[in-house]
C-alpha cells in the first residue's frame, strides 16, 4: 500500500506527480471534483485493513496474486468494468468510498527513490487544484493552511494504515492462509458457468484446521475478524455479476480474465 516513488510507475488514478510547495503554488487553491470520471474504468481499486467492516458491507474483498499482494474492493469483476459508476462519473448508489480514493490527487511520495523523507504530491493533471478565485487556498503566506495540514494528516494515517495491512498480509503468508482464489457463477439459461480466477483469498478449511494457540493468537490480535470480514464479503460477487449481466457486460466466455 505504501506510495511508489515518482521515479517508477505512477500508482493507480495518477497521471502525474508534482510536489506541493509554497512558491510554485502559493495562491492555488483546492476545491472538490464534479466527479469521480478517474475511476471510472477501474475494477479493483486497494484497500486498508482498517475499512475492512465498511467496505465488506458493499464489495467483495479479495487479495491480488503476486509477491507484494495487497487487498483489493472488485466494482466489477472484468478489467475496465466498474458496476458501482454511472456514465456520469458519479456513484450509481450509496456505497463506502475507499481512502485510496478519497486521498486523489494528493498522495506522499519519495522525491527520490533513495530518500527515505515521504512529500506531500499531487496530480496537476486534475481540475480539483490550480489557480482559482474559488476553493479552500493551500497556503497561508508561506505556511501550509488549515486544508493543506487536513490533507497532509489524512496522507499520513493512510501510509500508517497501509504498513498495519502490510503486516497483515504478511501474517497471512506465514500462516499460509492464502490460496489461489476461484469462484464459479451459473447464469440462467448459460450451460457454462463463469469461472473468475486470477485473485488470492483465505483458505477456509486451513483456517478451521488452526491449532488453537494458533487460532487464539490471530482472535487476540485482531486478525480474525479481519479474515471473517474478507470470507463474507466473497458472496457480493454474485451481485456484482448480476449488474454486470444488467448492463450486458459480461464476455461471452467460460472463464472471464483475471483480476
Amino acid at each position: 500500500m505504501a506510495s511508489a516513488p515518482q521515479a517508477q510507475a505512477l500508482p493507480m488514478f495518477y497521471k502525474d506527480l508534482v510536489p506541493l510547495n509554497s512558491k510554485e503554488h502559493a495562491k492555488w487553491k483546492v476545491k472538490g471534483l464534479d466527479d469521480a470520471s478517474f475511476m471510472q474504468e477501474q475494477h479493483a481499486i486497494p484497500l486498508t485493513i482498517d475499512e475492512f467492516s465498511n467496505a465488506a458491507r458493499n464489495y467483495p474483498i479479495v487479495f491480488s496474486v503476486g509477491e507484494n499482494s495487497v487487498p483489493l474492493i472488485l466494482m466489477g469483476l472484468n478489467e475496465g468494468v466498474n458496476t458501482f459508476m454511472g456514465e456520469d462519473g458519479r456513484f450509481n448508489q450509496p456505497a463506502y468510498v475507499p481512502a485510496y480514493v478519497r486521498r486523489y490527487p494528493f498522495m506522499l511520495a519519495k522525491l527520490q527513490p533513495d530518500a527515505d523523507e515521504l512529500s506531500l504530491c499531487f496530480d496537476p493533471t486534475t481540475g480539483a487544484i490550480g489557480d482559482y478565485k474559488d476553493g479552500e487556498p493551500l497556503f497561508d503566506k508561506d505556511q501550509p493552511s488549515e486544508k493543506t495540514k487536513s490533507i497532509l494528516e489524512f496522507c499520513e494515517q493512510f501510509e500508517q494504515a497501509g504498513q498495519r495491512t502490510g503486516q497483515f498480509v504478511e501474517e497471512l503468508k506465514k500462516l499460509d492462509l492464502l490460496m489461489e482464489g476461484e469462484v464459479a457463477i451459473q447464469q440462467t439459461g448459460v450451460e457454462k458457468p463463469f469461472v473468475y480466477r486470477g485473485f488470492q483469498m483465505v483458505n477456509e478449511e486451513k483456517l478451521r484446521d488452526m491449532r488453537g494457540d494458533e487460532l487464539r493468537k490471530i482472535n487476540q490480535n485482531g486478525m480474525l475478524p479481519l479474515i471473517y470480514a474478507h470470507l463474507f464479503s466473497l458472496q457480493i460477487m454474485r451481485e456484482v455479476f448480476a449488474k454486470q449481466v444488467q448492463a450486458g457486460k459480461v464476455p461471452q466466455v467460460t472463464e472471464a480474465p483475471t483480476v
